[in-house]
């Protein structure tokens, strides 16, 4: 890691109450790390009896519908805009579930469950092979085996319902 100031390259230091921290020698400050901030969205129909899974291109895993949040933006704008962009539906409702560092992309998730407006999905074909809905059980067994996919999804099955 480097300090986003100066370049430098940081050293682990101890810091009160917060353990080690990245320090900057040269800058004689300590660098919490920054990463990206995504919204993640378990997407139903409007009876919800259904969910909507993406394959992105060249996958062959079904995952759930996602996209990073732009400087500036909401993470309620990024939900509703990246569903668009990425089907051409809009958004009827959506809820707040949750969150999780994701570790291996170095981004805070940000999970949603988004009622999808009726109507048949186009998916974005700069990002997307395929959208499918699946039956709730069907969904949790087409999903990608212990990602954090699935334990949204899994998350969200309990309080579809309650919407």
């Amino acid at each position: 890691m480097y300090c986003t100031v100066c370049g430098e390259k940081l050293t682990l230091m101890f810091k009160q109450d917060e353990g080690l921290v990245p320090y900057c020698k040269n800058c004689a400050e300590y660098r919490f790390p920054r990463f990206a901030t995504a919204v993640s969205m378990v997407v139903t129909n409007r009876t919800k009896d259904k969910i909507l899974l993406a394959k992105h291109n060249g996958s062959d895993d079904y995952i759930l519908f996602a996209g990073y949040i732009k400087k500036g933006e909401t993470a309620e704008k990024a939900v509703t805009r990246e569903f668009k962009e990425e089907t051409r539906l809009d958004t009827v409702k959506y809820k707040y579930m949750g969150s999780r560092y994701h570790e291996p992309k170095e981004l805070l998730m940000l999970n949603y469950v988004l009622i999808a407006e009726n109507g048949t999905p186009v998916p974005d074909p700069n990002e997307l092979d395929e959208v499918e809905w699946f039956e709730p059980d069907s969904a949790l067994q087409a999903i990608r085996k212990d990602s954090l996919a699935e334990a949204f999804l899994k998350n969200a099955l309990k309080e579809i319902k309650k919407l």
